[in-house]
C-alpha cells in the first residue's frame, strides 16, 4: 500500500494523456538502462537497491553506534556538504518537532550542522552555543578534502582533542567515508575513528539511504528500520516500467513534456515548514542530477502559505515558464481547532471549530485553482503522514523520477562535472598548489 499519491488533474488542459501515453516506449528504454545498467552513468546505480539489500547487521551496527553516541552527548554535530548533510537534514527535520532542539530530541542531543558552508560568523556562533556541553560529532565526505567539510572539521576536531584529549576524542568523532582510500578514510584509521562506509556505487545526492543519512537520523532518534522499509516499498512500487502503475515514471514523464512546452522551472510548493529541508534536499537532487549540456528543469522551492504574500504575486501573473508540485500532508501529528471569539472582531468566527488542517487544505485547493488559471500547470503529490515509512517512500520516489527525467533528457544523472569549476577558480585564487 502506498503512502504517496499522485494528482494530475490539473495538468489535463497542459499535458493530455495521448502525449503520456506516445512516451511509454522511450520510458521503457529508460527503464531498462537503468535496470540492466546500459544507461549513461551505470557505476553509479547502486542507489537502486539500496533498500531491498538493507541488512540487519548494517541497521544495527548503525543503531547500536547511534545510541552509544546518544549516550555520551548534549550535542551532536554533523559535518558535511551537500549530499553529505541534506539527506539527514531533510529527514530529521521531516521527522522532528519544529523545536525538537529546544524541548529535547527524544532523550538524546540537540543535533546542528557544520561545514555546509564557509561562514566564520555561523561556525563562531555554534561553538559559542555548544561551549560547555559535552559534543560528538560525524564528519562525512567521500575524499576528505571537500573545502568547506574539511575546515569545520579541522576547527571542530581541534575543539574536541583539546577539551577531551585524543584518546576521549576517538570515541566522539565518527567518520564517514570511502570504504578504502582518501584523506579521511586514512586518518580514521590512524587515529582509531569509528567508520561507516559510503558505496562506491553511490553517489552523493543519492546517498540519504545509505549511512550518511541513516546514521545521523538514528542519533536524532529516528526508526531507521521503518525509514528501510518504507523506502523498499518504493523499491517495489516504483520499479515497474508501466506508468500507469508507477507514479514516480509518471511524474517524471508530465516533467519532461512540460519542460519541452518551455515550462523551464519547476517550483516544489510546500504547506508545512518541517519539508523545508526536504526542499533543499530535492533542490540539489533534481538541479545536479538534471542541470548539464544546457539542458535541465531549474528546481525552485516556495513555502506556503508564507511565500503566498510574496513569491505568490509573481507565480500567478509573471513569466509563463514554470510549474508547480504541491507537496501536501494528508493528515499532521495534532489538531487544533479554531476558537469562536464573542465580538468576532477579526471576523473568524465563521471558522470557528473547524482545524488548522482544514484552512490548510482549502488554501492548498484555492491556489491550485488559481494557479491552474493563471496558466501555470500544476500537480500534487499527497503524503500520508510524517512517518519514517512515508519519508523513505518519498527519497526513494524522487530518487527513481530524477534518474528517469535525466534519462529523458538525454543526460548523465549520477554526474556533476560542473561543480568543479568554481572550486578550480576558488583554489587559483587561493593560491592552492598545483592551481
Amino acid at each position: 500500500m502506498s503512502n504517496l499519491s499522485l494528482d494530475c488533474k490539473n495538468l489535463k488542459s497542459f499535458v493530455s494523456d495521448q502525449e503520456v501515453n506516445d512516451l511509454q516506449p522511450q520510458v521503457n528504454l529508460c527503464h531498462d538502462g537503468l535496470k540492466r545498467g546500459t544507461g549513461k552513468g551505470s557505476d553509479y546505480l547502486g542507489w537502486s537497491s539500496l533498500p531491498s539489500e538493507f541488512s540487519d547487521s548494517v541497521a544495527a551496527d548503525i543503531t547500536s553506534t547511534a545510541d552509544s553516541i546518544r549516550s555520551i552527548c548534549d550535542a551532536f554535530i554533523v559535518v558535511g556538504i551537500g549530499g553529505s548533510y541534506l539527506g539527514s537534514r531533510a529527514g530529521i527535520s521531516y521527522l522532528s518537532s519544529s523545536f525538537s532542539n529546544q524541548f529535547g530530541r527524544q532523550g538524546g542531543p540537540e543535533i546542528y550542522f557544520a561545514g555546509q558552508n564557509i561562514s566564520s560568523d555561523y561556525h563562531a556562533d555554534l561553538f559559542d552555543l555548544i561551549e560547555g556541553r559535552d559534543i560528538c560529532l560525524n564528519v562525512i565526505s567521500k575524499s576528505g578534502t571537500t573545502t568547506e567539510s574539511a575546515i569545520a572539521f579541522r576547527l571542530l576536531k581541534e575543539m574536541i582533542e583539546k577539551k577531551y584529549g585524543t584518546d576521549g576524542a576517538r570515541d566522539r568523532i565518527v567518520v564517514t567515508t570511502d570504504s578504502s582510500r582518501g584523506a579521511l578514510k586514512s586518518l580514521a584509521d590512524e587515529l582509531g575513528y569509528r567508520t561507516f562506509v559510503i558505496p562506491d556505487d553511490v553517489g552523493g545526492r543519492y546517498s540519504v539511504l545509505t549511512p550518511v543519512g541513516l546514521f545521523p537520523m538514528a542519533v536524532a532518534g529516528i526508526d531507521i528500520r521503518e525509514l528501510m522499509e518504507g523506502a523498499s516499498q518504493g523499491e517495489t512500487l516504483y520499479s515497474n516500467p508501466s506508468m500507469d502503475q508507477n507514479d514516480a515514471y509518471y511524474y517524471a514523464t508530465v516533467r519532461h513534456l512540460l519542460y519541452q512546452k518551455g515550462k523551464t522551472t519547476e517550483i516544489l510548493a510546500t504547506f508545512q515548514p518541517a519539508f523545508h529541508y526536504l526542499a533543499d534536499w530535492w533542490k540539489q537532487l533534481a538541479g545536479e542530477s538534471e542541470g548539464k549540456d544546457l539542458k535541465g528543469i531549474f528546481p525552485s522551492s516556495v513555502e506556503f502559505t508564507s511565500d503566498l504574500h510574496s513569491m505568490g504575486q509573481w507565480i500567478q501573473e509573471g513569466k509563463r515558464n514554470i510549474f508547480e508540485t504541491f507537496l501536501v500532508l494528508e493528515s499532521s501529528r495534532r489538531q487544533l481547532k479554531i476558537p469562536a471569539f464573542k465580538n468576532d472582531a477579526d471576523g473568524l468566527n465563521y471558522l470557528a471549530g473547524e482545524t488548522l488542517d482544514t484552512v490548510n487544505e482549502k488554501a492548498w485547493l484555492g491556489t491550485a485553482c488559481a494557479h491552474k488559471e493563471g496558466s501555470v500547470p500544476n500537480m500534487t503529490l499527497k503524503i500520508k503522514d510524517r512517518s519514517p515509512y512515508s519519508l523513505g517512500q518519498i527519497f526513494y520516489f524522487f530518487e527513481r523520477a530524477v534518474a528517469m527525467t535525466g534519462y529523458l533528457n538525454g543526460v548523465n544523472p549520477f554526474d556533476q562535472p560542473g561543480v568543479e569549476f568554481y572550486k578550480k577558480n576558488m583554489f587559483k585564487l587561493l593560491g592552492k598548489p598545483g592551481f
